[in-house]
């Protein structure tokens, strides 16, 4: 487990932007992705807005996918799991890089065929708690021509991400702007922040 969070540290010292190939275990990311679809076919998805609770809109011009909201009151046995490594993964990053994060919050993200999310950043401007975002994928079988990538947008070297099962996607909320291109498939993943409340 340690060694996906290096992983993770290591590449987003790099380049600003840590990936991690196997964060999820195989079967954790199935159980996920079943757990996911099982929600969506029993119509529990919800449209995704734009902002916080403070100014949340609608627009399916610039973002097209649908969410859930994980929860430990939904008492979820793979996502109290997920829950876990999270919860290690902010313990270690915590002790190895001082980055002070004190909460996190993560939701399902359901793209269909045609979805996509222009460029955005992460956090919001009147409320800077995120710090951190992270993106894990539950994509099996992913092909180029599903499209679908992350789109890290960084002055010298934009970064196309291809959302593949089992990979993770680590940068600062408030650095970097990007943007999900257009899926030719059905697209999952977990999305979410690490926050200093």
């Amino acid at each position: 487990m340690e060694n996906s969070f290096e992983d993770l540290i290591a590449t987003y010292i790099e380049n600003k932007v840590g990936i991690s190939e196997h964060f999820l275990s195989a079967e954790l990311a199935n159980n996920l992705k079943q757990n996911l679809l099982t929600l969506n076919q029993n119509s529990l998805l919800k449209s995704a807005g734009i902002g916080n609770s403070e100014k949340l809109s609608y627009d399916g011009a610039i973002r097209s996918d649908s969410i859930y909201w994980l929860d430990k009151k939904n008492n979820n046995t793979f996502e109290n799991e997920f829950f876990t490594q999270i919860e290690a993964f902010i313990l270690y990053l915590n002790e190895s890089c001082y980055a002070g994060i004190t909460g996190y919050e993560f939701h399902y993200s359901l793209y269909e065929t045609g979805d996509f999310y222009l460029k955005h950043l992460d956090q919001f401007k009147n409320n800077p708690s995120r710090k951190y975002s992270m993106i894990s994928y539950l994509n099996s079988n992913w092909q180029e021509s599903d499209g679908g990538e992350l789109l890290i947008h960084q002055l010298d070297n934009n970064q196309k991400i291809s959302p593949t099962q089992g990979k993770t996607v680590f940068f600062k909320s408030d650095e970097l702007v990007h943007e999900v291109l257009v899926t030719q498939n059905t697209r999952m993943s977990i999305t979410g922040w690490l926050k200093s409340d």
